[in-house]
């Protein structure tokens, strides 16, 4: 049994999750493809796929080969294609994970203008506010927010987070407006917690050329940027969002920027993937394109001598004790919070 078509032929059952639409897709027959199965279950001594009469799911074990699997057909594609024509059209599968907001609102209304130029890569993306680790993960590359610094991966700057701090109408009405970080005392805030750690974001002012922190009683906590949104046009309280995540709002009156002379910390945005002698074409091409993207986009192309653009580093984080939202996005397992 030839290793690497066993492995091929059971990402596509998984993919699937039916041998007769593996079988079409890989024009084999399908007594092959059963075959192929259960000779790679025998010769791993494990049971790979659970089948009924249905449909074929996964096993634990199956799922953690699967996962294996893709990594190492992936590489093999990888290394294959250093040999060949430079020219050639990237293709294969490519993984990425992005922050919700950023992959509802930038990428996703985007992609099909990806496939057009690229119609023979399959993408995967995958949009989560958890820590993803690329290596065990197979992901190819990730968009995350925060400050670079040395690691083993390699990021590339191409845009910068803006925040702002904004209520609706209807709060202000009954509140007033904020003007100074002291009457924040008399405010509430809707904050936004960790998914992973469950703590609660401090807010962050720039004050005299330095980020200061503040804690604002809140009636409210979600870990979802959507959602956070939402309260805010709700009425529950002030936000602190992302320019881009309101900026409709803000036009159309249903949100309100406060505190206009005291802006949030602004924070790098990079793409980022492990570090090769090689980087794969497709890897290479999705990297410019959303460069490229951000570019166009000027609520998020934004750059300043802090955060330049087009700057290729390390990129990690180390753990640090505050919770303010440019200080949590320095963890070790970077999380992206919005």
């Amino acid at each position: 049994m030839d290793r690497f078509q066993a492995m091929q032929v059971f990402t596509h059952v998984a993919d699937a999750n039916s041998f007769t639409l593996a079988a079409d897709n890989l024009g084999l027959p399908r007594s092959t493809v059963t075959t192929t199965i259960q000779s790679l279950e025998k010769s791993l001594r494990v049971r790979l796929l659970n089948r009924t009469t249905r449909r074929v799911s996964l096993t634990p074990d199956g799922a953690s080969y699967y996962e294996r699997c893709r990594q190492i057909l992936a590489d093999l594609e990888d290394a294959e294609s250093l040999f060949l024509d430079g020219n050639r059209i990237p293709r294969g599968r490519l993984r990425i994970d992005v922050p919700p907001s950023i992959g509802r609102l930038i990428l996703v209304p985007a992609l099909c203008e990806f496939h057009t130029l690229y119609p023979d890569i399959e993408l995967a993306l995958g949009m989560s506010d958890r820590p993803v680790d690329l290596v065990q993960e197979a992901v190819d590359c990730v968009i995350r927010v925060g400050e670079l610094e040395d690691s083993s991966l390699v990021a590339k700057r191409i845009g910068t987070f803006e925040g702002v701090t904004c209520a609706a109408p209807a709060y202000l009405e009954k509140y007033g407006e904020p003007h100074s970080i002291g009457s924040l005392a008399d405010h509430r805030a809707v904050h936004y917690f960790s998914g992973r750690t469950g703590r609660i974001v401090d807010w962050s002012f720039m004050m005299d050329g330095r980020a200061t922190d503040v804690a604002i009683k809140g009636v409210m906590s979600v870990n979802d940027a959507e959602a956070y949104v939402t309260c805010g046009l709700k009425g529950f309280g002030l936000i602190q969002p992302g320019h881009y995540m309101v900026a409709q709002h803000l036009e159309s009156g249903a949100l309100r920027e406060v505190l206009t002379h005291l802006k949030p910390p602004s924070m790098p945005i990079s793409v980022v993937y492990l570090h090769s002698k090689h980087l794969s074409p497709k890897v290479r091409v999705f990297v410019d394109w959303i460069s490229e993207l951000f570019k166009r986009c000027p609520l998020l192309a934004g750059c300043s001598e802090a955060h330049p653009n087009d700057e290729e580093c390390k990129f990690a984080g180390k753990h640090k004790t505050q919770t303010a939202l440019h200080e949590m996005l320095r963890q070790e397992e970077v999380e992206s919070v919005f």
